[in-house]
This record gives C-alpha cells, sequence and structure tokens, in this order.
C-alpha cells in the first residue's frame, strides 16, 4: 500500500463526528471530548498500559509525524512531546526518535516513581537506547538498551528483541533494515529474550531466554502445539503492581500454519524464577494486572469461550468478567482510584461504519456505559491501524484515545467525571 496523504483521508474519513463530539447521538451528554492534537501533522501515543497523562493530569505525552500508511524504516524518525491541556493544547516539543512502530510507537511515557522523567526508544550507533527527559530541568540521559515496561518504582526496565518483534510481529518492533522472512529466523535461540535494566546504571542481563520458554511442555489444545522448527517470539510485558512478577506472552509460528501465531500467557519472577504457564489455551490478548496476584485478560477459555477473564497468578483459578457486557476484545485498564471496580475499555471497528467504541464498565452493577463511536476509515488497518488505545488520567476522571476519524491520526481527551457517580 501507497502512504497515503492528507487529502486522501480527508476523502475516505469520516468528518461528521469532528468538532460536535459532546453531542452526538451515540455520545452521553455528560462526556466530554475533544482533540488536542491537529492537523498538517499526524499524532498518537504510547500504548494503552503506560503512564502517558503526568502527574497532575495537566500534560499529555504523545508522538507526531509527517506520514501514514506505510511500515516505517530504520531511516524514518519522529518528534515526541507533550500536549499543555491547560495552556491552550500547547505542543511542547521533548525529542525525537528513530526506534517506532505504530502500535506503540517509541515506548514514550513517564516513568513510574516520578513526576519529571519521561522515557522513551530511540536508535543511537546502529543500537537501541532508552531516552530519559527531566522535562523540569531539560537534562537527558542516555541508557544503552532499550525497555518495554518499568517496575512500579522507576528503578527496573524489562523488554524482549525488539528487531526480532519487528518480523515476527510487524508493527510491534522496530525496523532493521532486515527482510520480514520469519523462517530465516533461528527458532529458539537461548542468547534472545526477556531483558532486564537496571535504570540508573543501564546494565542489562537476559533474564528468561526464548530457548527456555520452548523447553516447557506445551499443555494447551493440540492444535495450538508448538512444533520442530516453530520460530518462537515475547511481546508484551507487564509488571505487577509490587513489581514482583512479570507477566508475557509467549508467541510462535509453525511450518506451515496458517494462523500468523500462537500464544500462551506466562508469568516469571523478576529475578528470573518460579515461571508460571498462567493460560496455555492459545487466546490471550490483551492484559493488565488488578493487583499483584490477579491478571485481567482478554482470552479463550473452556467455560465461556473468548471473554475478559480474571486469572489468580500461580495458580489455575479463572473468573469470567462481563460475560455479555463485555463480549469483544479490546484494551482495557482499570480506571484509577476507583478500587478497580471501573473499567476503561473499547473495542475493534465493529459493523459497516467500521465504528470504534470506548467504554467504561462497572463491574459491580454489570453495567457497560458508551462514550462514543469513532468511524475507522477502511486505509486504517493491518499494521498501520490506528486502535484507539485509552489510557486513563492519574486522577481517572479523564482518558486520552486516538483516532482516525477526522481525516487523519490524532490525540483526544475525553472527561468521563459525570458517567462516574
Amino acid at each position: 500500500m501507497a502512504p497515503l496523504d492528507r487529502r486522501s483521508f480527508l476523502a475516505t474519513a469520516s468528518l461528521a463526528a469532528f468538532g460536535t463530539l459532546a453531542g452526538c447521538a451515540s455520545q452521553p451528554a455528560t462526556a466530554r471530548i475533544r482533540p488536542i492534537t491537529r492537523g498538517p501533522k499526524f499524532h498518537w501515543r504510547g500504548y494503552y498500559d503506560k503512564f502517558l497523562f503526568s502527574a497532575d493530569d495537566r500534560f499529555v505525552l504523545a508522538n507526531e509525524t509527517s506520514f501514514e500508511g506505510r511500515s516505517p524504516t530504520k531511516a524514518d524518525s519522529i518528534r515526541v512531546g507533550m500536549v499543555d491541556t491547560q495552556d491552550g493544547d500547547r505542543w511542547i516539543d521533548l525529542g525525537g526518535s528513530n526506534a517506532w512502530n505504530w502500535q506503540q510507537g517509541c515506548m514514550l511515557q513517564w516513568v513510574p516513581g516520578s513526576d519529571r522523567d519521561v522515557a522513551w526508544n530511540d536508535r543511537e550507533g546502529g543500537q537501541f537506547v532508552t531516552r530519559i527527559l527531566d522535562v523540569k530541568s531539560g537534562r537527558t540521559r542516555t541508557l544503552t538498551h532499550p525497555f518495554y515496561t518499568f517496575s512500579p518504582d522507576g528503578k527496573t526496565a524489562f523488554a524482549p528483541d525488539f528487531a526480532r518483534l519487528d518480523i515476527t510481529r510487524p508493527g510491534y518492533g522496530y525496523a532493521t533494515g532486515a527482510e520480514r522472512d520469519i523462517w530465516k529466523l533461528k527458532p529458539a535461540p537461548d542468547d534472545i529474550g526477556i531483558w532486564r535494566m537496571d535504570v540508573a546504571t543501564g546494565q542489562q542481563r537476559l533474564l528468561f531466554s526464548l530457548a527456555e520458554a520452548a523447553k516447557i511442555p506445551f499443555t494447551g489444545p493440540a492444535a495450538a502445539a508448538f512444533k520442530p522448527g516453530a520460530v518462537h517470539w515475547f511481546n508484551h510485558l507487564l509488571c505487577n503492581t509490587d513489581g514482583t512478577r512479570l507477566f508475557f506472552l509467549h508467541r510462535w509460528r509453525n511450518p506451515g500454519d496458517k494462523a500468523a501465531f500462537r500464544t500462551r500467557a506466562l508469568t516469571i519472577d523478576v529475578n528470573g524464577g518460579k515461571v508460571h504457564v498462567m493460560d496455555p489455551n492459545g487466546g490471550t490478548s490483551h492484559f493488565v494486572w488488578r493487583d499483584p496476584q490477579h491478571i485481567f485478560a482478554f482470552a479463550w477459555h473452556p467455560s465461556h469461550g473468548e471473554r475478559f477473564y480474571l486469572f489468580k497468578d500461580l495458580s489455575d483459578e479463572v473468573t469470567v468478567v462481563g460475560k455479555d457486557a463485555m463480549p469483544a476484545n479490546g484494551h482495557n485498564t482499570y480506571l484509577p482510584n476507583t478500587n478497580s471496580e471501573w473499567v476503561l475499555n473499547d473495542t475493534y471497528p465493529q459493523g459497516k461504519d467500521r465504528l470504534q467504541n470506548p467504554y467504561l464498565y462497572h463491574i459491580p452493577t454489570n453495567r457497560r456505559v458508551p462514550v462514543g463511536s469513532f468511524p475507522a476509515p477502511p486505509a486504517y488497518a493491518g499494521e498501520w491501524r490506528c486502535d484507539t488505545h485509552p489510557s486513563a488520567s492519574r486522577s481517572g476522571r479523564q482518558f486520552c484515545f486516538d483516532s482516525a476519524h477526522a481525516g487523519g491520526r490524532q490525540v483526544y481527551v475525553a472527561d468521563i467525571a459525570g458517567l462516574l457517580g
């Protein structure tokens, strides 16, 4: 697919909701939504499970690019910045990145435990690195390895192999110029896997290798089992709420398999021990930790099929969540300061109008509260799709999300205080 210019996006995107979001029929009157970034350049954020609002909810982090509609190359750079939502949504440039993708940007986020440090991945001397900027002093330091997720105190970071991800799961890794031929990779090397990095020193060590993962017997459905010659990789890492355990997805593709990949969900101590196969059934997708022991994830389970479930780590306990209210996959998190009673979620494009629907779900009352519906233009598909990826503010009274309904991907903020009661 050729790159799309702004005129192409304006021709394919639905403009009906632009500028009148708070008054559209699908929108509750108390939900106020506005764009906080504007063209002619395009904007989107980091991933949905990161801190994208500053500690005081004033600044929202975002990425900026001049093109859409194709895979980034290793020569393509983006700008990273923050939007001052209390000063006319003013863009404040923070730096640049040469290591990014359409689904997760460059992992731009506020470092947990800090009200001044912003981190993102970049490329220097042919290697992926971490930039950490103190937005108050302007000082930047560089760590010689990239990161994917931080521990809750911000002192430790974890990462998979981003170069391998670019080949095995386009849209989640960083381009190196290598051919995207998965069968040219080593199937399960012992020197590639999950890396643990000390954020103070930049020192890292291999926590768990792909070879080790491949040696763990497969206990899920026989059709999903990895076979000789299967190519393995790791994706989607997240530390639990007390910094003791790490959740991640072990994925693989079998020779001759029509499926793009198979999946099982694993957890491990942050020091590398006590590996647990949390879900062997092949369908684990988006997830978030509720507390140090429980993971809230979309998955397939024999009890209710594809649904959201609450898994208890280091056990076989599984409970369905929102069986009828949340039947479809989405990007799920808990709203802060609600005692994990409120869920923030969304949908992929649905129906002939390809509507993406951010929404809230109240667990105690089994109540789903719609926030809006935004048509995804057909051009936004595959690797460069524009998922809404809703991310809550620190107070839990707002969330930011991405949408391309108004002529190219931009960032929006929804005020949901009136919906929470």
